[in-house]
């Protein structure tokens, strides 16, 4: 299991992830800091040329996880993790990959009145022989204040509250261990399919409105848009897989069994295995069926309906090439055979 300790910065988190280490057996501090230490080592210069914030890299969002992962597997028992993270498809991501490993994450938010927060952070000292480094890490924490008070829109309803204003941080940590103990900062609700070990089979559906636009959903678990769908499970067909995910994933039973538009052939690409990728037709919804779409919180976070440019700037270039030949497919009324996203055959 994973204490996920979130909130701004200067706001008490490694204080208070180091006192909770004492109060609950069996733990381990993992301050995720070290990753961004080490790709300064690991990257070429020129990757690194403008980055200002390594969470915008991928690369530290997975190592973050596959890190925690190592580590649990290594030492077992807890992991508390002091960590800011106030973009929700960062959260959702690295949350979203620990799912995938049956890896239970409890989300807590430290808050503070914005008041004490400065206060704190004017009073931060990093590094005792280099003013000029302190100031730099006390003006990160001043510049990222307004970004936090934005994320607290999503925070507040994603993660258990403590409210540090007036708390030492360990009394902050004694209310931490209370709240795992006694269940109230419950486990994070993404769930994911287990990550790949070969090859996968998936099957999508393509859905449309009265105007022709195609449904896309956006998942909690993994950055970036999708269409609805998932992985085929064994021994069942994969438009049967097609029909399964649609009616989980947004209440929506189909009909008829939905006629094939795509098959893709994925190469692998580490640390995806690449597979086979379906995508069907499902047909029109009226406008009565569009306004009762479904969305599990713990599997997606929104849907849209949008024209095949808008995709375009929604999706990345695998799963755009593979939408734009399925619309060819559905106009000309024969299927197409893909390879990495190109006709063949």
């Amino acid at each position: 299991m994973i204490v996920w300790l979130n909130g701004p910065f200067s706001g008490g988190k490694t204080s208070t992830a180091r006192e909770l280490a004492e109060l609950i057996p069996g733990s381990t501090l993992y301050d995720p800091e070290v990753i961004g230490g080490a790709l300064r080592h690991l990257l070429p210069p020129k990757r690194l040329a403008g980055v200002t914030d390594y969470q915008d890299l991928p690369i530290w969002r997975r190592m973050v996880a596959d890190t925690a992962a190592a580590l649990l597997a290594e030492v077992g028992g807890v992991l508390i993790v002091p960590m800011t993270l106030l973009r929700q498809e960062y959260r959702d991501e690295i949350f979203g990959a620990l799912a995938s490993r049956r890896i239970r994450v409890r989300h807590v938010l430290l808050t503070s009145d914005e008041t004490i927060l400065r206060t704190r952070i004017e009073h931060r000292v990093e590094f005792e022989d280099d003013a000029g480094r302190s100031e730099s890490v006390r003006q990160w924490a001043r510049d990222h204040i307004a970004p936090y008070r934005e994320a607290l829109t999503w925070l507040e309803g994603d993660a258990y509250a403590v409210d540090t204003s007036a708390l030492t941080p360990r009394e902050a940590a004694e209310r931490v261990a209370e709240s795992v103990r006694n269940g109230t900062a419950g486990v994070c609700q993404i769930v994911q399919t287990p990550e790949p070990r070969a090859e996968t089979l998936a099957a999508g559906v393509l859905l449309f409105d009265e105007h022709d636009r195609v449904l896309l959903v956006d998942p909690t678990y993994k950055p970036g848009w999708e269409f609805p769908g998932g992985v085929v499970e064994p021994g069942e067909a994969p438009a049967r897989a097609g029909m399964r995910e649609v009616a989980e994933e947004i209440g929506i039973e189909l009909a008829a069994v939905p006629r094939l538009l795509v098959v893709d052939w994925e190469p692998p690409r580490p640390p995806g295995f690449g597979g086979m990728r379906f995508l069907f037709d499902g047909g029109r919804l009226a406008g009565a069926d569009a306004d009762r779409l479904l969305l599990p919180g713990s599997e997606l976070r929104g849907w849209r309906f949008v024209t095949e440019e808008e995709a375009s700037t929604m999706l990345p270039p695998v799963r755009l090439s593979r939408l734009r030949w399925a619309l060819r497919a559905r106009e000309r009324g024969c299927p197409f055979n893909l390879e990495a996203g190109v006709p063949v055959g």
